[in-house]
């Protein structure tokens, strides 16, 4: 297994979970150069080959561009990545059940044990902060910069209005988190309606949460979700 093939994989992964579509990216650190990371040109997830994998520097300036267009978000990736050395994988994406939390009071919590991790926290980025009247997107290293701040030392946080952004210190740990941070925010806002005005709900406490981060792999569902995600990929000759 390469880290190319990895990376195609956790693509098509995410697509086909809907966490994203046509838009959303994915990268993952260099193995052998902490300074440099991995992400497709820009392309519909689902379509991604290796053939389409290019290298950037921690500025997001492509190593060997070669007249490829470029995701103009990949700043989100390289700002991480400078501040959090520990992460060694980024997904962003406009994940539909997790946006209605960064526009509302009302926080996101961890509903039950598969997203341990947002009992860490997610908190929300606001681009109006930074740039009034902006498209909300990440188009510099100064905007990046600011979102990685933002994140923090979380494992995820939400923009407002635009999606949100998911680290971890390996790909199939970003893409369960990222496909697990999607079914959390489905099932708290089931929850909440379910409860109705006033009514509780049980979220996991903080020592439930924190009695899984570090622990949790995802590899069994990885394993899983790799075949279906490279089932329609040729290999390379």
């Amino acid at each position: 297994m390469s880290l190319f093939e990895d990376l195609v994989a956790a693509n098509r992964i995410l697509a086909e979970h809907g966490v994203i579509d046509g838009y959303g990216h994915v990268s993952v650190r260099c193995e052998n150069n902490p300074d440099r990371y991995w992400i497709s040109r820009s392309l519909a997830p689902e379509l991604v080959t290796e053939e389409d994998l290019m290298e950037f520097d921690l500025d997001s300036k492509p190593i060997d561009q070669r007249g490829r267009t470029m995701y103009t978000e990949r700043y989100i990736h390289g700002e991480i990545y400078k501040t959090r050395p520990e992460v060694r994988a980024v997904v962003h994406n406009h994940s539909p059940s997790v946006i209605p939390f960064g526009i509302i009071d009302q926080p996101m919590k961890p509903v039950y044990h598969m997203s341990h991790f947002v009992g860490m926290g997610v908190p929300i980025f606001e681009i109006r902060d930074l740039v009034p009247d902006s498209d909300l997107l990440i188009r510099d290293t100064y905007l990046g910069a600011a979102l990685a701040r933002s994140l923090g030392g979380k494992a995820c946080a939400l923009m407002r209005g635009h999606g949100a952004v998911v680290v971890a210190e390996s790909l199939p740990v970003v893409v369960g988190r990222s496909i697990y941070l999607e079914m959390n925010a489905k099932l708290q806002a089931q929850a909440m309606t379910l409860a109705g005005p006033g009514g509780a709900v049980n979220y996991l406490t903080p020592g439930e949460s924190a009695a899984s981060v570090g622990t949790q792999d995802y590899l069994r569902a990885w394993q899983l979700w790799r075949a279906r995600g490279l089932r329609d990929v040729k290999p390379k000759a």
